[in-house]
């Protein structure tokens, strides 16, 4: 597998032809959705990263194989742009969620050190009802002690209703976890 940028999408017209099976990683700005696409992919500068929140403007697509994607996709909540911008990328995840027949998976990323939000629940909400499978990577689980990491994951486990692992994209944990659950909603196991 060689991973390759295919297109950014600023509208839903945009969007590659809707064919074939795609995984979205969602989450809210700055929850790593990048690093963690760069990590499982195994690429360091394919989808790009930023320490400023609200860097991923745009729908990115990326090819893992013949008719499979991944897709990145602009983080909700915080972020320091308009109220326009944040607007019109409520409507483009909206068109997103609502169009995209080859939406196979989702993983919806959650900073560990500050646990699920009303918005990250939201998410996995539309998930269930949609009926996608879903998984959250508790990502930056190495910038917390091991008991609190191991807590946050304890707690999300029992409420959140979705497989949880703790993720670190510096130190690869729980890569490999997640690669099996993206490979099998893409039929690549």
């Amino acid at each position: 597998m060689n991973p390759e940028f295919i297109s950014s999408a600023h509208n839903p017209s945009q969007f590659p032809t809707d064919q074939g099976r795609e995984v979205a990683f969602a989450g809210r700005s700055n929850s790593g959705k990048s690093s963690a696409i760069n990590t499982i992919l195994a690429r360091k500068r394919l989808a790009r990263t930023s320490k400023t929140p609200g860097r991923t403007q745009l729908v990115n697509f990326f090819a893992v194989g013949e008719g499979h994607r991944i897709v990145d996709l602009p983080g909700y909540g915080y972020a320091r742009v308009s109220a326009s911008v944040q607007e019109h990328w409520r409507s483009l995840l909206e068109a997103y969620f609502k169009s995209r027949t080859s939406l196979a998976g989702l993983i919806v990323t959650v900073d560990a050190r500050r646990g699920p939000k009303e918005l990250d629940r939201v998410m996995l909400d539309w998930a269930n009802e949609a009926q996608v499978p879903v998984a959250v990577l508790l990502t930056k689980a190495d910038k917390m002690s091991r008991v609190a990491a191991s807590a946050q994951e304890t707690e999300a486990v029992r409420n959140l209703g979705a497989p949880v692992v703790l993720f670190s994209a510096r130190k690869h944990q729980g890569v490999e976890e997640a690669r099996a659950w993206i490979w099998k909603w893409l039929g690549l196991d």
